[in-house]
């Protein structure tokens, strides 16, 4: 038997190994899942307009990987700190605890209830074969994240790690702030024109969903124990009650 009710801003395959069917997906939109998700999504769609609008400068392929400039820099730093701010989210609204100030030694606890290291995320229009990222792919074996290590260096010093500022962890971190959100939200903006999810299974044929924001792709974690996936049904989906749980962090 798996999960029978939902954890909060914790988005989950069901027991049919499915993440959308039967309307079961709708606990997302429940006022009690997570505080305030549409600014965080709006956070994003800014981070993610602002790299299409890169694009038109550095051309989306395995040859640009290294390069590096001071607005790379600019939105490596933002999109960190965006993904910080959901990793505190899912944490705190889970009621986990620690002393001092939270780092990535906590974010890395997401892992448990997330699979991030599951997500793959690809780059539409890459030239090249390095256009599908696994950005959180390390947490699997509790490793760090490069991209992450490479905002840390550049954001205390960063006339000595300059180069580090460069177009791969920029992508990465874009690209794992994409999966963060997908792995609360799955593919909801929380847009003032109404739900409704865009999933389709056919697609493009390439294996990967629709992402929040519309470009991106990406693939759902499915190697998950089947007495962690998520077991209710749409008819369990109170809009009038507090039907979540809280995830115990280790």
């Amino acid at each position: 038997m798996g999960v029978s009710a939902p954890y909060r801003r914790t988005a989950r395959i069901f027991s049919d190994n499915t993440y959308f069917d039967s309307g079961k997906w709708m606990y997302v939109l429940h006022q009690n899942y997570a505080d305030s998700p549409e600014n965080f999504v709006r956070a994003f769609l800014l981070i993610q307009k602002d790299v299409l609008e890169l694009f038109d400068y550095i051309e989306p392929s395995d040859t640009n990987l290294a390069a590096h400039s001071h607005r790379i820099h600019e939105l490596l730093l933002r999109t960190c700190v965006e993904i910080e701010a959901n990793c505190s989210a899912i944490l705190r609204e889970n009621g986990y605890v620690s002393s001092g100030n939270w780092n990535l030694g906590d974010y890395k606890k997401i892992e448990q209830s997330h699979y991030l290291s599951q997500y793959e995320i690809k780059v539409p229009n890459w030239l090249g074969s390095l256009g599908v990222r696994a950005p959180f792919s390390s947490w699997a074996s509790s490793g760090s994240l490069a991209w992450y290590t490479a905002y840390n260096q550049t954001k205390h010093d960063r006339h000595l790690n300059f180069a580090k500022a460069n177009f791969e962890n920029l992508i990465d971190a874009v690209t794992g702030l994409s999966a963060l959100l997908a792995s609360q939200f799955l593919d909801n903006d929380f847009s003032p024109a109404g739900m409704g999810l865009s999933i389709n299974p056919g697609g493009l044929g390439d294996g990967f969903e629709p992402s929040i924001g519309g470009f991106f792709r990406l693939k759902f974690p499915d190697n998950i124990p089947d007495d962690e996936k998520y077991d209710f049904t749409h008819s369990d989906i109170d809009f009038k009650k507090d039907i979540f749980q809280s995830f115990n962090y280790t």
